[in-house]
């Protein structure tokens, strides 16, 4: 089996701060995080997903729109995000701290050839920093299209995130454990049953049972067997229960 490392997205969350899970002593972010790296190896850093700086968004929003595409953007634009981005994260690579570049797809990016170029030229843009691909368009792992994503991202050595999520949504992906690369990666959601809620603790509020949690280091063993290392974040961003639930199967792996 390959080396699997466990840990969540984040460790700032207001919700997670007041559970009580960090000690009285880590009061400033940087005393979390040195307590948060004594306790996983891995974690998820998201902000860079949820907002532009704010010249980026003046420079977009002249678009005239109240909701910006890719499509409405001056390729500029469009440059000057990448470049920022891919210069803050320069410290972490040249460190070898940088695990994946997480590529999230939206709901409104079905399967489609022009779409798979896309993918590709991410992949290349940022290279030699690697990225891992998730979906949030049910198209992609259909029955009939299931085998085509995957031997698509496994011709180019991206790795398939595989995720966990309540399924009978629109957007809902299904649980499907595949190695695509020498990389493995898997995003635990929860089973919320406010998953379509704008409220992110609605939405990711949901902690596993202990019985689900051994359900799942069993599939997780498998799946490392197929790939060098794994990586699995827990993503059920409320209070102290990602941080828990990854505890509890980072012991039940080691066991």
């Amino acid at each position: 089996m390959g080396q699997v490392q466990v840990g969540t997205a984040g460790w700032t969350d207001k919700t997670l701060i007041a559970s009580g899970w960090y000690p009285p002593e880590a009061s400033t972010p940087e005393q979390r995080l040195r307590f948060y790296a004594r306790q996983f190896p891995l974690v998820e850093v998201d902000s860079a997903y949820y907002a532009l700086p704010a010249d980026l968004r003046e420079a977009a929003a002249k678009a005239g729109k109240d909701r910006v595409y890719l499509k409405d953007v001056d390729p500029e634009v469009t440059g000057q995000a990448w470049d920022r981005f891919l210069a803050a994260l320069e410290p972490l690579r040249a460190a070898g701290k940088l695990g994946a570049i997480l590529l999230q797809f939206p709901p409104w990016f079905p399967i489609s050839r022009a779409n798979k170029d896309y993918i590709v030229a991410c992949a290349e843009r940022v290279a030699p920093r690697r990225v891992c691909v998730e979906f949030r368009n049910r198209t992609w792992m259909t029955p009939d299209n299931q085998r085509e994503t995957l031997d698509f991202l496994s011709r180019h050595n991206l790795p398939y995130v595989c995720v966990d999520e309540p399924q009978g949504y629109p957007s809902s992906i299904p649980p499907v454990l595949a190695a695509t690369s020498d990389l493995a990666v898997i995003r635990m959601h929860g089973h919320s049953d406010k998953w379509d809620s704008n409220n992110i603790s609605e939405k990711f509020g949901y902690r596993y049972s202990e019985e689900e949690i051994g359900e799942w280091a069993a599939k997780i063993g498998g799946l490392a067997g197929d790939a060098a290392r794994t990586h699995v974040i827990f993503n059920n961003c409320y209070r102290d229960y990602a941080q828990v639930n990854a505890q509890q199967l980072a012991e039940k792996l080691s066991a």
